[in-house]
């Protein structure tokens, strides 16, 4: 028997969430991407090697990362909107205080304090989007929320290498602490908390249900459900140690996560090093290598997202394995235009770039349902904190530094062809987990796939 969900979602309420949600993730990623805009000025003025400018990068995810256990056990037993208010005004405030920063040392501090405001955000928001929509609705909501990455990337870049040309790297920073205080404000006004787990509930399991290593849902007295052989579907009212571990054991979450940190981590490596790439090899102006960068970005970058949000939401109507399949494609066919554009002609490396932006951002919306989908609701904060932890441990806090390092032994070129590894790993970490995806279910909790 079915349990029935509530219907937030596709209401007022449920629009204007998705909408200050995704404004915020837009404004932290603006904020994120303005560093590589500027780096090359950042640089000369300290007068670091690469490998220094990639630890700027290293200690925002130092912090992103410790920070990320404690904000999901947080998310997963306090209202998240105060939070979210509070991450979002804290990221504003560390951009108005670069302003005032004037060593190497202190800029380092100041990256990781961002750190630790983005990844509360990034753990609540997605957490709470998920208790408004089904699993079958989480791949479309949240391919919106994840539109916000390109475009804001593509912004950072944009305004970064545009301001900073013009009045310096110090302003470029401050310029976005606007934008990111007005949307806080709005979010404690307009935005409303959902009922926690009130997406629907999420069964998790390997390829049936009742796999080993799966979670079994269970009533309000928190006894295990069984009908049939079968685990009825349910949430979890409570979050207790075996909860969490049972995500060590649940395949298709660590397919998805780690797959994910493989893709971050050439992501995040090409990102923060392509503006400088551009200079270097290219010959590209710093206002030139930023606007072009960013306009590859939100051009190829947006595509590839809502192209891969519509290909997963079409697949998964045929295969509950789509969710993994799309982000592995996705890695795969990455790898050939990026070889091209690090080592090919000059004449080749923005079309290449082109084509590799887009390809690469094809599973940004898949990825991140499919972890959802995979954790039961009481432990959706804490999974997605899982999530935050590996993408950036074992994926962009190190591969910026690790670039730098080649790069100072030889050039940028092979600094950055380490990240070819990694897009060819992630599609096999992806093609695994597909043979463990759950099965997906509507807000009725009925079988769709």
């Amino acid at each position: 028997m079915a349990a029935t969900a509530t219907k937030p979602r596709g209401s007022a309420v449920a629009g204007a969430t998705v909408a200050l949600l995704t404004a915020m993730n837009f404004v932290n990623y603006l904020d994120r991407y303005i560093l590589p805009a500027v780096q090359e000025q950042v640089k000369g003025q300290f007068h670091l090697s690469d490998e220094q400018i990639g630890s700027l990068t290293m200690w925002f995810f130092v912090a992103y990362v410790l920070s990320s256990p404690v904000t999901g056990w947080l998310g997963d037993r306090f209202p998240r909107k105060p939070m979210i208010v509070i991450a979002a005004l804290a990221i504003a405030a560390m951009n108005f205080w670069t302003a005032s920063v004037h060593s190497y040392m202190s800029l380092n501090l100041r990256h990781a304090a961002l750190g630790v405001g983005e990844a509360s955000f990034g753990i609540f928001a997605p957490a709470l989007l998920a208790d408004y929509f089904a699993e079958d609705q989480r791949n479309a909501v949240l391919t919106v929320f994840n539109v916000a990455i390109p475009v804001g990337a593509a912004l950072g870049y944009l305004a970064g290498g545009m301001i900073g040309h013009a009045y310096g790297w110090r302003m470029a920073f401050v310029a976005s602490a606007i934008p990111g205080a007005v949307i806080a404000v709005l979010i404690l006004v307009l935005m409303k908390e959902p009922k926690r787990g009130g997406g629907g509930p999420t069964q998790v399991s390997e390829s049936r249900p009742g796999a080993p290593g799966s979670v079994l849902p269970t009533h309000a007295d928190g006894k295990a459900v069984v009908m049939d052989g079968a685990p009825e579907h349910g949430v979890p009212r409570r979050v207790d140690t075996a909860g969490v571990l049972s995500l060590l054991k649940n395949r298709a979450y660590l397919c998805s996560i780690l797959g994910y940190a493989a893709v971050t981590f050439s992501l995040g490596g090409i990102s923060w090093w392509m503006v400088s790439f551009l200079q270097r090899m290219n010959g590209f102006s710093q206002d030139k290598a930023g606007t072009v960068m960013g306009g590859i970005t939100v051009v190829c970058g947006l595509g590839g997202t809502v192209v891969g949000g519509l290909l997963a939401q079409w697949w998964s109507k045929r295969t509950h394995r789509a969710l993994y399949l799309v982000p592995a494609l996705s890695a795969l066919l990455a790898a050939p235009p990026a070889v091209l554009c690090f080592f090919g002609p000059a004449r080749w490396t923005l079309p290449a770039l082109g084509v590799a932006v887009f390809l690469i951002f094809l599973g940004t919306g898949p990825v991140n349902a499919a972890t959802l989908n995979a954790a039961p609701g009481n432990l959706r904060a804490t999974a997605m904190a899982g999530q935050l932890f590996a993408i950036h441990v074992f994926g962009d806090a190190f591969s910026p530094k690790i670039i730098g390092m080649v790069s100072d032994h030889s050039n940028l070129r092979y600094g950055l062809g380490v990240t070819l590894i990694t897009f060819v790993l992630a599609a096999g970490i992806f093609w695994i987990g597909s043979r463990y995806a759950p099965v997906l279910h509507d807000a009725a909790g009925e079988a769709v796939a």
